[in-house]
């Protein structure tokens, strides 16, 4: 099989079907497009997520913590706590570890979340290091946003901008390469990217401004992200390329490696589903975080509109990072 994340059918028939055992506190429970579970805990909604990065070689452990909070955040709900597991190769040194666990305590601390434990270990099993966080919520059961409420008539609002933590990862795992081929301010601008990672902000305001879904785009890209987005909310999209932001750096990096920015991991941007799509980017805007109306939701058709040209939104596949990997 490919690298990456199983495509979305073998997933559901191969893999959740397996699930057969079902608790009545279990209010979100596995569905594809869906990145959180949300457990009944009375008065409160628990809201959890788990993921692994196995992408990148640098800037492990901060990107660790932002890839499961955003998940949280894409529910509209502030993160609070998070597990966070190492397993390292033989040979991996004690100043490595460290070095991604002080990342990891910086990023953490700066989201007002706790690493309340977890779990490290070097072992023979991984050749090279996986880091593996889970991150929790909580909020009153009535105020979490999922991925499958979106509407009819709904405006589709995106966040920052495509591919941005793919370019952050290139740009410091390929620096060498780059050097000299792109602009140095460019590339620097590029590795600067990482700091846009976590979409926690504007899943907040997004919840309070009435979103009626949230999802924020990682591997496969926006386009892999839509498509998800509509299969757990059983809508159509028409999305417009043209309104689609693309930064220089990534396009530039895109086509150093010969990548697709619409289906590169965009961690940091966050898909929104509105009614208000005006209030909501005037919302966004207020707090400084760039937000493009790109498209709507419509009964049926998953379809990309490029100047006359329109073509179907499929199913995600491999990320397009693995292929520099």
């Amino acid at each position: 099989m490919k690298s990456g994340k199983l495509p979305s059918d073998v997933l559901e028939k191969r893999i959740l079907s397996s699930f057969r055992f079902k608790r009545k506190e279990v209010l979100v429970r596995s569905k594809v497009g869906e990145d959180c579970s949300v457990l009944d805990f009375g008065e409160y909604a628990c809201v959890v997520s788990t993921d692994p990065i196995t992408g990148a070689s640098n800037e492990i452990g901060r990107l660790a913590v932002h890839i499961s909070c955003n998940d949280v955040a894409a529910n509209g709900v502030e993160p609070f706590g998070l597990l966070f597991t190492i397993l390292a190769p033989e040979g991996t040194t004690l100043e490595v570890l460290q070095d991604i666990v002080r990342q990891a305590a910086e990023e953490a601390a700066s989201l007002k979340v706790e690493i309340i434990g977890g779990h490290t270990e070097i072992t023979p099993a991984v050749n090279r290091i996986v880091v593996s966080t889970t991150a929790i919520g909580r909020a009153a059961k009535d105020r979490v946003v999922t991925s499958s409420g979106a509407k009819p008539g709904d405006y589709i609002i995106l966040t920052k901008w495509v591919g941005l933590e793919g370019t952050a990862i290139i740009a410091h795992d390929f620096e060498k390469r780059l050097r000299g081929r792109m602009d140095d301010a460019l590339l620097e601008s590029a590795q600067a990217m990482m700091g846009h990672i976590s979409v926690v902000k504007e899943g907040m305001i997004a919840g309070k401004m009435g979103a009626t879904a949230l999802h924020d785009v990682t591997e496969g890209g926006v386009l892999g992200a839509l498509w998800e987005l509509a299969e757990a909310s059983g809508v159509g999209l028409r999305i417009y390329e043209d309104k689609i932001p693309v930064r220089p750096e990534t396009r530039t990096i895109c086509e150093e490696f010969g990548l697709n920015p619409l289906k590169l991991i965009s961690s940091g941007c966050m898909l929104i589903t509105c009614r208000d799509g005006q209030g909501m980017l005037e919302a966004l805007n207020r707090e400084g975080i760039p937000a493009s109306i790109i498209g709507e939701v419509v009964e049926e058709g998953r379809t990309l509109v490029s100047g006359e040209r329109e073509e179907p939104i499929d199913p995600p596949e491999s990320d397009e990072l693995y292929k520099v990997q």
